[in-house]
């Protein structure tokens, strides 16, 4: 593939799946300044990416495939770095202060809620659940995650409920 041939399809890609990414790095990182990074990090993979695209999968799969495997491997080296990592007092009180997703309108809090639970999920299900809520079908879904369609499905129901039952359990967002 030629790069401007590169250029295209990663032009075209993101005008079909940038508002996607952009949530798929919001699911992996809170801050926003990171946020940034990771989704310019998406980005800059997917494009050299399209440089051994040769169609064997369709575009969507190739697209979630690359930004599910760049943010997971974002939050493992974030991870690894963040074990050591010391904070001053003056940082732990600014954090306890800023408002918290559940402070924000009643709109955002079942979003910030799902993806509190989504924030504890390993790759693997993380993964699944992104793509769920990103309307992809579970046959794709599977293809992208290396799961069968049922094992997709399976995870999808049970996702749904334990928000049914967390939901119902607390009468609903307070």
């Amino acid at each position: 593939m030629t790069e401007a041939e590169q250029d295209q399809v990663f032009t075209d890609a993101m005008a079909r799946f940038g508002g996607g990414l952009a949530r798929i790095a919001r699911a992996y990182e809170a801050d926003g300044d990171l946020r940034r990074d990771l989704d310019q990090d998406i980005q800059v993979a997917l494009w050299q990416s399209f440089a051994k695209f040769d169609g064997r999968c369709s575009l969507s799969t190739w697209v979630w495939r690359i930004a599910h495997n760049r943010a997971t491997s974002y939050v493992m080296t974030r991870r690894r770095h963040m074990r050591h990592r010391w904070t001053s007092i003056e940082d732990v009180e600014l954090a306890a202060e800023d408002p918290t997703p559940f402070e924000r309108v009643e709109s955002e809090q079942a979003a910030a809620l799902i993806l509190s639970i989504i924030d504890r999920l390993g790759p693997p299900d993380r993964q699944i659940l992104l793509l769920y809520l990103e309307g992809v079908a579970a046959a794709e879904t599977g293809e992208i995650a290396g799961v069968s369609p049922d094992a997709v499905a399976a995870k999808i129901h049970r996702f749904k409920s334990m928000l049914t039952r967390r939901f119902a359990l607390s009468g609903g967002i307070r």
